[in-house]
């Protein structure tokens, strides 16, 4: 009896051991599990990261926030980079936005405490000057973090946009700007026409006078000197004019505002001629170009009457011997219709 108790209690015993270890044997294999799915986790999380890192190094961008809780700063090591400081170095506001130029510097105060104030984010093109001295424009994008109505953080990123501004700054100065000379170009005249239409001052239309006879003795590259130094020389009338253009090859108009009467009209109209007519000297040899000048006064002309009588001045200072000027009169126009007629 006492031996069936016994062997009873050793079964039971065994029974449970063989449990205990069989329910350690499937926590050790769930641990190993768990162990594994970290390991994988970890091995995916460093990729995403590298993978991060590397699109971030490639866009330029960078992450960064500021705890508004005594302004501390946190940075990515791309921002750091974006400064030119130090990857991980203690950061102080105040320091950093003094890295702005100060027109971005005021611009990035008024929208963060806007931002801060009505809970909203900003989005900024600011344009630094690096530690080291580099000049950069970043693009800023900001979100304010709210805890209980209360504005706690505000956070976003920050991307080198410097080429982008370079590769813009060029484009729109193609479209607005002659490249050779530098001055506006029809594109830009032609708005600027527009808006003084209806208004008090002048067109002057100025061709150069014995251009196409030194662009074919001397070649192109004499010809494109004679149009940068004549480009100079009208730059240099003064602030009487509110924008000189070239408009054509050799042609170029100028735009004179309120307060110049015909005298004053006459009186610029020389002087231009006396500047365009001095010799240019082109490795050594004296070059000589004239201009003639058609004057034509707003006087509530509609844009297309206004370039129609410039022009008629225009051909009437040619026909006058060229290297003079004329200001449009009704006779002009009369006689501009029937050489257009004749020609056709």
């Amino acid at each position: 009896m006492r031996q069936s108790v016994l062997t009873q209690t050793i079964r039971r015993l065994v029974a449970l051991r063989r449990r205990d270890a069989m329910v350690i044997d499937a926590l050790k294999a769930e641990l190993a599990a768990q162990r594994a799915l970290i390991r994988e986790q970890e091995a995916s999380l460093a990729h995403s990261r590298k993978i991060f890192d590397r699109s971030s190094a490639a866009a330029r961008i960078g992450v960064w926030e500021c705890n508004l809780d005594g302004e501390r700063l946190t940075w990515t090591d791309m921002v750091y980079d974006i400064f030119d400081l130090p990857r991980g170095s203690a950061l102080d506001r105040g320091e950093t936005v003094a890295l702005y130029t100060p027109e971005s510097a005021a611009e990035l105060e008024r929208r963060r405490t806007k931002a801060i104030e009505d809970g909203t984010g900003f989005s900024l093109d600011a344009e630094i000057v690096t530690r080291k001295g580099n000049r950069r424009w970043i693009r800023i994008t900001a979100t304010v973090e709210r805890e209980n109505g209360v504005a706690v953080r505000i956070f976003g990123m920050k991307q080198d946009i410097t080429e982008e501004k370079i590769l813009s700054d060029r484009t729109r100065y193609l479209a607005e700007y002659d490249v050779l000379t530098g001055l506006a170009n029809r594109s830009s005249f032609q708005p600027a026409l527009t808006g003084m239409i209806g208004g008090e001052g002048a067109l002057l239309l100025v061709d150069l006078d014995g251009f196409k006879s030194i662009n074919d003795t001397y070649g192109h590259a004499a010809g494109d000197y004679c149009l940068q130094q004549a480009a100079l020389r009208l730059k240099g009338i003064g602030e009487v004019a509110e924008m000189v253009a070239r408009i054509g090859g050799d042609e170029f108009a100028i735009l004179v505002g309120p307060g110049s009467g015909h005298a004053a009209l006459a009186a610029l109209a020389q002087q231009i001629i006396e500047r365009i007519g001095r010799p240019i000297d082109y490795a050594g040899d004296l070059l000589e170009i004239g201009a003639s000048i058609g004057i034509a006064p707003f006087d509530g002309a509609l844009e297309s009457e206004l370039l129609m009588k410039a022009d008629s001045a225009l051909y009437a200072a040619k026909a006058a011997g060229r290297n003079t000027f004329r200001l449009f009169n009704v006779g002009m126009d009369i006689w501009a219709k029937g050489r257009r007629r004749a020609v056709a």
